[in-house]
């Protein structure tokens, strides 16, 4: 029971607290207020970035962290250990790091060609960048428990690659995907670090719901940040009670 207690308190002051501290500040002024803060056009064109964006970037993760952590536990090739630890590279570095990184690398002066520093390529590159570890991470792990007798069986009675992939590989591989897949999109929709350099954050072209938020505190209307958050808050809630939901359905199926 102490230790129940100590737990819960712990998660109220961390996180409880402060959330429903947002979602109070949103509401002061009642749902009008609210409903006019979230649909000015640049609240509503920040959020139309953000959310297109974190659905191309979940898209492009469920293929390429998946493809990725198939090569990093079903092939052997030199450098192998370097590749898995540079997966984690996203998590310890700072995140407006990563955006000047990228802005180096991909805008004016791009030593590779590429220069779609401020624009809305910008915004995918960045998130893909910070949200590549969690579809790789996710799936690894089960790619590496999957027990491969059923796929040489398979082999064996004369089914096709791609056929053992959709029919045996595909369906056990499913639930790690759309965890990661959520968890993409939850930090996608909040990302700020990242984004804040490389995006040149051009309001109606390149800004996002998390810079927005900073340029309405910066400028006093603290409502409509809180406002703009709380939308952040439900989608990313949603995305993760969804993943949850989906998880547990699957282990009951297995079950």
């Amino acid at each position: 029971m102490l230790g129940r207690g100590v737990a819960i308190t712990y998660l109220s002051l961390v996180v409880l607290i402060p959330l429903a501290a947002v979602a109070w500040a949103s509401g002061e002024g009642g749902p009008g207020e609210f409903w006019s803060a979230v649909t000015t056009p640049e609240a509503l064109s920040a959020l139309r970035l953000t959310f297109g964006a974190a659905l191309a970037v979940v898209a492009i993760n469920a293929a390429m962290g998946t493809l990725i952590a198939w090569v990093l536990v079903r092939d052997s090739f030199r450098g192998r250990g370097l590749v898995n630890s540079i997966i984690d590279l996203p998590f310890a570095l700072p995140t407006i790091v990563a955006s000047l990184t990228l802005l180096v690398l991909y805008g004016p002066g791009s030593p590779v060609g590429i220069d779609v520093a401020y624009s809305p390529v910008a915004v995918v590159v960045a998130l893909l960048f910070v949200t590549l570890p969690f579809v790789v991470r996710a799936v690894q792990p089960v790619l590496m428990e999957l027990d491969t007798d059923m796929e040489e069986a398979a082999a064996s009675l004369g089914a096709g690659r791609f056929t053992i992939f959709r029919r045996i590989i595909l369906p056990n591989l499913a639930p790690a995907i759309f965890s990661g897949a959520g968890l993409s999109f939850a930090r996608s929709i909040g990302e700020f670090g990242a984004v804040v350099l490389v995006t040149g954050n051009i309001p109606f072209e390149t800004q996002v719901a998390s810079v927005y938020i900073f340029g309405r505190i910066e400028g006093g209307d603290i409502p409509a940040a809180a406002a703009v958050s709380v939308v952040l808050l439900a989608f990313s809630l949603l995305a993760l009670v969804g993943m949850n939901v989906l998880q547990g359905r699957w282990l009951r199926h297995e079950g």
